[in-house]
């Protein structure tokens, strides 16, 4: 895949040696949505450990925020000066734009100064619920993060009971991915909510190598201590997986599109777009395995 020809990517000073965020602006409160998820966990425990107020929002939770209910965005935003938004299912569905483009709209009304938004990596109808929000929200300073998959999708996601299991169940081929530690996406989030320099930039994320998912399979099994397999299914046999794990039909549908459509080499390059941003080279992928396994993740 070519990178997006308006990606910027910027070198922070006291990047070299690690001490980036050390130096990181201290800001006003930052609201978190989806703070119970993967990625917003990672970034509000990131923002809490700097210094910064963090407003975790979610539907069940102390600050109430729910992508189906606009009514409630405009009290998690008072008072606020940045937001991470990860929008849920993901922005390709149908309606991710519309309701990007009435959150700008929040946005932009509250006054909030900046927005991080979590995108796909290779995504169409993400790219245009990207433009959606950045058509809406005015002066306000937006920061797009297009993401590969997950690494994590096999540690605490929809993929570790087939890990547990020794069977890796999956749409895609032969086609090499280069997985992203969620970790590495959670630091180069917070220096964009935190850091001056990152408006208007759009990073593609990527880990520094690309494994098909037969060879990421073998590199589970040897860390999970339990052999475990890739088995290649067409997109149609995945959606009736999905539907067997108690995932609505349309929904199971969509996503095994989604996932067939993006695993189709065009997003097998890397990028060194964390390294851009936090002077460090991305987690590789054997070094998330052993670490999560270390962790207990397959210890089920």
């Amino acid at each position: 895949m070519t990178k997006n020809t308006t990606n910027t990517t910027y070198t922070k000073k006291g990047a070299a040696d690690g001490t980036a965020q050390e130096g990181a602006r201290v800001m006003g409160t930052v609201l978190v949505t989806s703070g119970t998820g993967k990625t917003g966990r990672r970034v509000a425990e990131r923002l809490a450990a700097l210094g910064v107020p963090v407003r975790a929002g979610s539907r069940a939770g102390e600050v109430p925020f729910d992508w189906q209910d606009e009514s409630g965005w405009a009290a998690a935003l008072d008072g606020t000066e940045a937001a991470y938004v990860a929008y849920y299912p993901d922005l390709a569905v149908p309606g991710a734009a519309g309701a990007m483009a009435a959150f700008g709209r929040v946005a932009a009304a509250s006054g909030l100064r900046r927005v991080v938004l979590l995108s796909g990596r290779g995504e169409p109808q993400a790219a245009v619920a990207e433009e959606a929000l950045r058509g809406a929200c005015g002066e306000v300073e937006l920061t797009v993060v297009r993401s590969a998959f997950f690494a994590q999708n096999f540690s605490e996601g929809a993929l570790l009971d087939s890990v547990l299991g020794g069977e890796l169940v999956f749409p895609a081929g032969s086609t090499a991915e280069p997985f992203l530690d969620i970790d590495d996406l959670a630091d180069v989030v917070v220096a964009a909510l935190t850091e001056d320099g990152h408006a208007g930039a759009v990073y593609e994320l990527t880990g520094p190598r690309s494994l098909t998912f037969e060879e990421a399979a073998a590199e589970l099994g040897r860390a999970a201590g339990r052999p475990v397999r890739y088995v290649p299914v067409s997109g149609p046999a995945y959606a009736e997986v999905l539907e067997g794990f108690g995932v609505f039909g349309p929904e199971a549908g969509f996503l095994a599109e989604l996932f067939a459509t993006l695993l189709d080499g065009h997003n097998s390059a890397t990028t060194d777009d964390v390294k851009g941003v936090l002077g460090r080279e991305a987690k590789e992928f054997t070094a998330f395995t052993r670490e999560a396994a270390q962790d207990g993740a397959w210890h089920g």
